[in-house]
């Protein structure tokens, strides 16, 4: 899995999955943006080249697309992207924030690793209110109709994953099948449901229902400061393909946006 190439395509379709509401193409590049407080799903793909001239256009025209939407303009930032970009970046004064490990395993392994669930595993193929009102406790935000939009924008096969336990859902996850890979997102566990196995379940719900879509290889994407998640995935069987990171435009360089979740970086 090392190289740009396998880097872009996983990154892409992690992109898939989350279906913003505004993308505009810039060259091999895609600038994406979305409502609400889902800024992880609204960053520049930065992969290959923006087109005609040099990197400094590709940004400033990135930056007047974010402006114009009332926002700081966020790069992820990766093998896939042109290696003078972080550190050019950095010269204009962009944060680097938001560590990620995109880690990979394939699907036989992580089901033979896990085993059966503890605890009882419902899958759903939409998005139902239970699941969204679960992710969003653990989130810490009050429910989002922008995210919720977001996951009915979906077209590609999903499954929602519940732990039921005590008559409630206690933890979540879902899955999003795409072109030979299934990628996992939204795994969350109610603090009072955590250390017994919820997650593991779930992950491993989702492991089935990707062997029974037919797709050899799972991916992830884990904050590298979220022990109990490296944990759970490294027994799964899940290694890392990379690191990355994004860099956030400072607050001075969009005069006039309203950005509320970035306030606290």
């Amino acid at each position: 899995m090392d190289g740009e190439r396998p880097v872009r395509e996983l990154q892409e379709r992690a992109a898939r999955a989350l279906p913003v509401e505004h993308v505009r193409p810039l060259g091999e590049w895609s600038l994406r943006h979305t409502r609400g407080p889902s800024w992880w799903a609204g960053t520049v793909l930065p992969h290959g080249d923006p087109g005609p001239g040099d990197l400094t256009r590709g940004i400033v025209e990135a930056e007047a697309f974010y402006a114009g939407h009332r926002t700081r303009s966020r790069f992820q930032i990766s093998p896939a992207c042109p290696g003078d970009l972080d550190p050019l970046l950095a010269e204009r004064g962009y944060l680097r924030v938001n560590a990620v490990s995109l880690q990979a395993a394939p699907t036989t392994r992580v089901l033979e690793r896990l085993g059966d669930a503890p605890l009882r595993i419902r899958l759903d193929e939409r998005p139902t209110a239970e699941w969204f009102r679960t992710w969003q406790a653990v989130n810490g935000r009050g429910g989002s109709r922008a995210e919720w939009d977001m996951l009915t924008r979906l077209d590609l096969p999903c499954a929602y994953a519940c732990a039921v336990a005590g008559g409630g859902v206690v933890a979540v996850g879902r899955a999003v099948a795409d072109t030979g890979w299934t990628g996992v997102f939204g795994m969350a566990t109610l603090p009072g449901a955590r250390g017994r196995g919820a997650a593991r379940g779930v992950l491993a719900a989702l492991a089935r229902w990707a062997a029974e879509r037919g797709t050899a290889r799972m991916y992830l994407q884990v904050e590298p400061g979220n022990a109990p998640a490296l944990q759970l995935y490294g027994r799964a069987g899940f290694e890392e393909v990379c690191a990355y990171h994004y860099r956030v435009a400072r607050r001075e360089k969009a005069s006039g946006v309203s950005d509320p979740v970035a306030e606290k970086l």
